[in-house]
């Protein structure tokens, strides 16, 4: 399993990612989730992954591939063929959907026939030039939906348990640095109440316009700031609780 985020903000997207992978108790690993595709002033797109390792791989290399076209669109001309040549990220999410289902037809049946089923999503963000940034959930059906104004983040994989603090505060104008605070808390949480994400985490941070990654970095549990941020959400919590009014119920 896996966790990864993307929040969409009027300054720009703050994206992370988990890097676990397991195959079974005895089996885990580290594998980077997150990808970014930068062309210096003309794009810059970011993919992040969760599911079947093998899948996400797959797909990968289709959206990067120089020869890669899908069976569905073989009778059409002149459509992208990769990344690199998509003309905005709607088409970019079109063209990844599009790789989901090819591999499907390929592996899908004989995941299936073993009992692994067929499980794969990414999170798709960035910008091309003279288009909006933007940002977008693929399913497993290679279906996608895009984060709003009214909707500024999107998850994948485990998302449950680093859902809550999300949903309470961050909003379209929340600050880039507010957001990175926020991201790292929902995986904090995340990472403390299931086992099969884990550290280190990929963190990228696009700033709106400006067609260049302005931040990559990959955190581990010795992180000075880390460290710092978990220690006091922890306190935080526990002084919140502690501070609420007790229950005035009567017993009747």
């Amino acid at each position: 399993m896996t966790y990864c985020l993307g929040l969409y903000l009027e300054e720009g997207l703050v994206l992370l990612s988990d890097t676990r992978t397991n195959a079974g108790v005895d089996n885990v690993s580290t594998y980077c989730k997150m990808y970014h595709f930068q062309e210096d002033e003309e794009r810059m797109i970011v993919l992040l992954s969760s599911g079947n390792l093998a899948v996400t791989q797959a797909v990968l290399h289709r959206v990067t591939s120089s020869n890669f076209k899908s069976n569905e669109d073989s009778e059409k001309k002149e459509l992208p063929q990769n990344l690199k040549e998509v003309a905005d990220l709607y088409q970019a999410a079109e063209l990844v959907g599009d790789a989901v289902r090819e591999v499907y037809q390929h592996d899908g049946k004989a995941l299936e026939a073993q009992g692994a089923g067929f499980q794969v999503s990414f999170l798709l963000g960035g910008q091309i030039r003279g288009e909006p940034m933007r940002l977008f959930q693929i399913y497993s059906a290679g279906n996608f939906i895009e984060a709003t104004t009214d909707t500024p983040f999107l998850q994948i994989g485990e998302h449950k348990y680093g859902k809550p603090i999300l949903d309470r505060v961050v909003n379209y104008r929340t600050s880039i640095q507010d957001g990175i605070k926020l991201a790292l808390i929902s995986m904090d949480s995340t990472l403390r109440s299931n086992l099969s994400v884990g550290m280190p985490v990929d963190l990228l941070i696009y700033q709106r316009d400006s067609l260049k990654q302005t931040m990559r970095r990959r955190i581990d549990e010795t992180d000075p700031y880390y460290q710092n941020l978990r220690g006091y959400w922890s306190s935080a919590l526990q002084q919140a609780y502690q501070q609420a009014p007790d229950p005035d119920w009567q017993d009747t």
